[in-house]
């Protein structure tokens, strides 16, 4: 897919609200069709999204590499380029994972309640899709891949707006999804990509209520205030991933040192990356030295408070902005707390209730952190990048819903359901 290129002025904005009705036309014309679809057509088609994924590889790389330039060559940080960049094992990741989307169970059709009322009615909820789902993400190409392929997997249509650092990325790997659409006799206007980057695609989107009926916003802050701000549309909002890791009192050192070092450091740009580690005042000069070396040693930056900095001198100075901060980066701020009432507080007031994870061999402390911390994602003796789809066994995800109604947390293919009653009755009128 080229760049679609817009005319200035009236005749563009009226070519470009042109542009976007069409594609809303046909993804709704290609929903009604996919809903109907037979779930073994459906995996079918991913499969052959995935084969054409690797088939398509070299192209697919040329493209990924003309956006890594341009990103570049306009100064985009480090951990974006990461995001960025597809190398040949990421790309077979992404095949990979959707041979994993169409191995899930099918979502739709599930029946999810039943009962028979006492005058015979017999009544069940069963899961349906949700129709249109308009999609807007940032510079991760391999979004392009996973939400299609959930889309797909549970019968929604997919209207994809890419950042425009991965546009050629993410319409190289759009055609390999509708080949894949195409050789199993599915509508390949079941996924389709925004044809420009022109922002004022974004802005319409949010107004086709009449066509799109969810949007999900993937990316940084500014992205989801405006679109929870001007969309006419629900919203599945993912926020920052803000997350913590709590070293307590009662955490095993060396299982403390791998889990630290694995949640900041694995890879330093995705939502989960730990961006502050607590640790109780009871172990921290114990148990710091050992954990801020280990970092020091990858490459991370440490900014601790003055405890922080007793133990260890050589840290950067923290501010209060370092415990709002979400860095994407190899930055990790550092606070010395007074046991684990300091700790949820913390992690409650400065946290984006995405993930968060507690450190201890203390069941009674685990307990606690799993019932008052209030975030999507809460673990126990485990690493905050384990905040991922794929690794809850859902094959992908779209994102991580940070907001309080469901879907909440990984936002799979059976999060991308609805579902209605159906009554079965033998004649019954009402009094």
């Amino acid at each position: 897919m080229t760049e679609t290129l817009i005319p200035t002025g009236h005749s563009a904005n009226a070519e470009l609200a042109a542009t976007m009705a069409g594609i809303g036309r046909r993804a709704r014309d290609a929903a009604e069709k996919l809903a109907l679809a037979p779930a073994d057509a459906r995996a079918a088609a991913l499969r052959a999204a995935a084969a054409a994924v690797r088939q398509r590889a070299d192209e697919i790389l040329v493209a990924n590499a003309s956006d890594v330039a341009e990103a570049t060559a306009a100064g985009i940080g480090a951990a974006l380029l990461d995001r960025l960049a597809l190398d040949p094992k990421r790309l077979e990741g992404v095949a990979k994972g959707l041979e994993d989307i169409a191995a899930l169970p099918d979502p739709i059709g599930r029946v999810l309640a039943e009962w028979t009322r006492p005058n015979g009615l017999h009544i069940s909820r069963v899961s349906v899709p949700l129709g249109v789902i308009g999609i807007i993400y940032e510079s991760r190409p391999n979004v392009t891949a996973d939400a299609g392929g959930l889309a797909v997997r549970s019968g929604n249509a997919a209207i994809l707006r890419s950042g425009s650092e991965s546009f050629h990325s993410s319409a190289a790997l759009v055609a390999a999804l509708r080949e894949g659409l195409r050789e199993t006799g599915l509508p390949e206007d079941a996924i389709q990509l925004v044809p420009t980057r022109d922002r004022a695609a974004v802005g319409l989107m949010l107004t086709m209520s009449g066509t799109i009926d969810i949007i999900v916003p993937r990316g940084g802050a500014s992205l989801i205030e405006r679109v929870q701000r001007e969309s006419r549309i629900p919203v599945i909002a993912h926020l920052e991933g803000l997350c913590h890791t709590y070293v307590h009192r009662a955490a095993d050192p060396e299982k403390a040192r791998a889990i630290v070092l694995n949640a900041k450091m694995r890879r330093v740009s995705i939502c989960g990356a730990t961006e502050t580690m607590l640790i109780d005042r009871a172990v921290a000069k114990t148990m710091l030295p050992a954990m801020l070396a280990d970092l020091r040693a990858a490459g991370c930056e440490v900014r601790g408070d003055p405890e922080v900095r007793a133990v260890d001198p050589g840290t950067v100075p923290a501010t209060e902005a370092d415990w709002r901060t979400e860095y994407l980066d190899a930055i990790l701020a550092v606070h010395v707390v007074d046991g684990e009432a300091e700790a949820i507080a913390h992690i409650n007031r400065f946290g984006s209730h995405h993930t968060d994870a507690i450190v201890t061999e203390d069941k009674g402390a685990a307990e606690r952190f799993l019932r008052e911390i209030d975030s999507a994602i809460v673990l126990v003796n485990a690493s905050t990048q384990f905040a991922d789809g794929g690794e809850f066994g859902m094959g992908a995800e779209i994102g991580i819903s940070t907001q309080r109604l469901p879907p909440r947390g990984p936002v799979g293919a059976a999060e991308l359901t609805t579902y209605k009653y159906l009554v079965r009755g033998n004649g019954q009128v009402r009094p």
